[in-house]
């Protein structure tokens, strides 16, 4: 009996060193499996920049004492009316969220807070709408901006996405943690129903809001075969839009220029990424987006 009271402590301190090595070993996979992923994240990137930053001749050869060069940068910028593609993708992304914003809030707001006949269905129908897919409606969008004669203009990219329905689903999440004794405070200090909503709610939701805001700025930024397909000229085509005149394989395809026009739309996010990169995180922390 004493000598398994004594071996006692022993096995148990073994099992321990068992359970943190073995530990140690996930974390050193884990750490591993992460740099590799981060790896082949970033080597598109990389190669995006030496390209767009050396002659064409370095294209496909990794050279130290390879020359800089802006050139790219010219050649693609006089190659496309890139000022028109800018100005049109900021004014597509800065209408699309502001209406968003606006309708996404008063709807979240009516199904967080108020009871009114059919709105477990009304809600149901918008979560139906998380499953549906944007590219399944595009014959359906396309024939309705032709009837309502907005086809090849900035109105008809945006208009099919104002309502968003995980913006309605993820702001009445956030609605329905705020509580009701504010609500009744508000209320009680004479506050109308959009009164209690813009003092109470949208103050408690910034960082909903934000996270929100990049993802939608995101997405609209970068989506590529609805504006395709409903612009036809200049004046409406967004920047991802006007990256297809590089693609043009009859004058073939000079990989630096594309590389380098890459960046140029793409650069205006990676900038506001890196520069606010750690309120980015902290806002989708705090709005719960994982």
């Amino acid at each position: 009996m004493s000598s398994i009271l004594v071996d006692a402590p022993t096995v148990l301190r073994g099992d321990i060193a068992s359970r943190q090595s073995t530990r140690g070993s996930i974390n050193v996979i884990e750490t591993a499996a992460a740099w590799l992923l981060g790896i082949l994240w970033v080597l598109p990137l990389v190669y995006a920049l030496w390209t767009a930053f050396h002659a064409p001749e370095y294209s496909t050869r990794f050279v130290l004492s390879a020359p800089w060069t802006l050139a790219n940068f010219i050649n693609a910028w006089h190659a496309a009316p890139f000022a028109r593609y800018f100005l049109n993708t900021v004014m597509l992304v800065t209408m699309v969220l502001i209406a968003q914003l606006v309708l996404v809030t008063l709807a979240a707001y009516a199904f967080a807070r108020f009871r009114f006949p059919g709105r477990g269905l009304l809600f149901a129908l918008v979560l139906v709408q998380l499953m549906i897919m944007p590219d399944v409606l595009i014959v359906e969008n396309y024939r309705t901006m032709t009837l309502l004669g907005l086809k090849d203009t900035i109105l008809a990219i945006g208009l099919p996405y104002v309502a968003s329905a995980f913006g309605i689903f993820l702001l009445r999440q956030t609605f329905k943690t705020v509580p009701r004794e504010l609500d009744e405070a508000a209320r009680i200090e004479g506050c109308s129903p959009l009164q209690t909503l813009w003092k109470v709610y949208v103050p408690l939701a910034r960082p909903t809001y934000l996270a929100y805001a990049l993802v939608s700025v995101s997405y609209h930024w970068n989506n590529f075969l609805w504006p395709l397909i409903i612009t036809n000229s200049v004046e409406a085509r967004p920047v991802t839009v006007g990256l297809q005149v590089f693609s043009a394989t009859d004058q073939g395809i000079d990989w630096s220029i594309i590389t380098a026009a890459t960046l140029l739309s793409t650069g205006p996010l990676l900038i506001a990424f890196l520069l606010f990169q750690r309120q980015f995180v902290q806002s989708f922390m705090r709005a719960g987006i994982r």
